[in-house]
């Protein structure tokens, strides 16, 4: 069987460097990359000077070879449950460059409306809520809270993503059963999979990894470190490359416990730590997008991820908003995951979730 497609390197290097800015000791957390990279991307592409060097040190110097990647990867196909959206809502009457609104038309299920921030604030709130509630199927419901959407705002930049993947060889219920899981907090018994059978798998730099997959190129990778403490390390892009550029067909007894992980954060800080600082203040450059001086008021992100023995469903949704500014084994491989790990679930060769498992939070059996 051919394996799935490995992400980009950039992609991975911007991946592994905003998880390792979200990643909380003893705390599980899920965020979709495919969503923050898509509008990071397009603010980098109608950024200059300094700005745009510090968004494209996070996210690579080939804009729009990475927007395609992630664009192919949330390509609508016969069969495929996965909506998008790449939202663009400029205040009435705001000058945008003509370059920058045809680069967000070009992306996977675009538009752009016009948007009355100074009439009826509260309003448009309510509209890309509902709007964004409706591609995600309820599981981000309220992207943007009360307040975040003002009279000052200029324009919103919204990705949305709702994907629902079917493993291949779906889990046996009658084989899930409670056994011990190593949480931050002590053993306790959760409720487990479990599946024997050749799956992609690869080891490298104190990782191993194993890949489950779905239908439509999708797949759940699994990372699980051979240190045992209750935080993994951070993953490395590296590693990540390795891992990937590793992968082999091989017999695997997997035990998985059943999981739901959501996060809900503002990305302004976790980006500021990265050196991205000049985006939201008075000295940043975004004269590709508008004549009018602009910069990043707020940017917010929700992500919700939920697998058990017949798949995964997963959710995510980011918004920014902008106002003016001032080695082979021999035998079945082992893969039990009894301590927190870190997972991806891909499509193609776009991360459209990341995230990790400290404590797993038990969905309930598939239905």
């Amino acid at each position: 069987m051919r394996l799935s497609t490995a992400p980009r390197t950039d992609h991975l290097a911007f991946a592994a460097a905003l998880d390792r800015a979200l990643t909380r000791p003893e705390r599980s957390h899920v965020w979709s990359p495919y969503s923050v990279a898509t509008v990071l991307a397009l603010l980098a592409s109608g950024a200059r000077e300094r700005t745009r060097e510090q968004l494209v040190s996070l996210v690579g110097e080939d804009l729009r070879g990475h927007l395609e990647a992630l664009d192919e990867a949330a390509a609508p196909e016969q069969g495929l449950e996965l909506s998008a959206l790449n939202g663009l809502y400029p205040r009435a009457g705001l000058p945008l460059r003509p370059g920058f609104g045809d680069l967000v038309h070009e992306r996977v299920a675009a538009e752009i409306e016009a948007a009355d921030f100074p009439g009826d604030a509260e309003g448009v709130r309510a509209g890309i809520n509902d709007r964004v509630s409706r591609v995600t199927h309820g599981l981000v419901d309220e992207l943007l809270p009360p307040g975040t959407v003002h009279p000052d705002v200029r324009f919103l930049l919204v990705n949305a993503l709702w994907v629902t993947m079917v493993w291949t060889d779906p889990f046996e219920m009658d084989r899930t059963q409670q056994r011990p899981f190593h949480a931050p907090g002590g053993r306790r018994e959760v409720a487990t999979m479990h599946r024997s059978a050749r799956l992609p798998h690869a080891r490298a730099h104190g990782w191993s990894m194993v890949a489950l997959e779905g239908r439509h190129e999708l797949s759940l990778d699994l990372f699980l470190p051979d240190d045992e403490s209750s935080t993994p390390p951070p993953l490395q892009p590296r590693v990540l490359e390795a891992l990937y550029g590793g992968r082999k067909q091989q017999q695997v007894e997997l035990a998985l416990p059943r999981f739901a992980v959501e996060t809900d954060t503002s990305l302004l800080e976790p980006l500021d730590e990265l050196g991205v600082r000049e985006a939201s203040s008075d000295r940043a450059r975004f004269d590709g997008i508008s004549e009018v001086p602009l910069k990043v008021d707020a940017m917010l992100h929700q992500s919700v991820l939920r697998v058990d023995e017949k798949g995964a469903e997963g959710a995510a949704a980011t918004a920014a908003m902008m106002v003016m500014s001032a080695a082979v084994p021999t035998r079945p491989v082992r893969f039990t995951v009894d301590r927190p790990f870190v997972f991806a679930l891909r499509r193609r060769g776009a991360l459209l979730f990341l995230g990790r498992v400290s404590d797993p939070v038990d969905p309930g059996p598939a239905r």
